[in-house]
């Protein structure tokens, strides 16, 4: 009986460890994300405005706030967000105007 609750929790250790990902998987996704990202932003100088918020794999997407300025001439280079919703698994990204994401005002 001690013997198959050694041979169970070894198992269960090596399920958990073969799951975890190294730091430098995660740091690179989150380099693809950022690339994917800002590629299709359509604000300048834009850059993350946060950490990425990593959903469920059951999801398997990754939110990220952008920030930069509008680059069209009515926009007189006011400053905007966009929100980008990336897919690990197939890499591609979906931007959406954010601006309204945050309300500063007190309610």
């Amino acid at each position: 009986m001690k013997s198959r609750h050694c041979l169970l929790a070894t198992l269960l250790l090596c399920a958990a460890s073969a799951q975890a990902s190294p730091p430098e998987a995660w740091q690179e996704q989150d380099k693809r994300m950022l690339a994917a990202c800002t590629k299709l932003s359509g604000l300048k100088e834009v850059k993350a405005a946060g950490q990425p918020v990593l959903f469920d794999d059951r999801l398997g997407i990754t939110a990220l706030t952008l920030s930069g300025r509008y680059p069209q001439a009515h926009m007189k280079n006011r400053a905007g967000r966009e929100l980008c919703l990336y897919q690990r698994k197939t890499g591609k990204a979906f931007i959406s105007e954010a601006d309204n994401l945050i309300d500063a005002r007190k309610p």
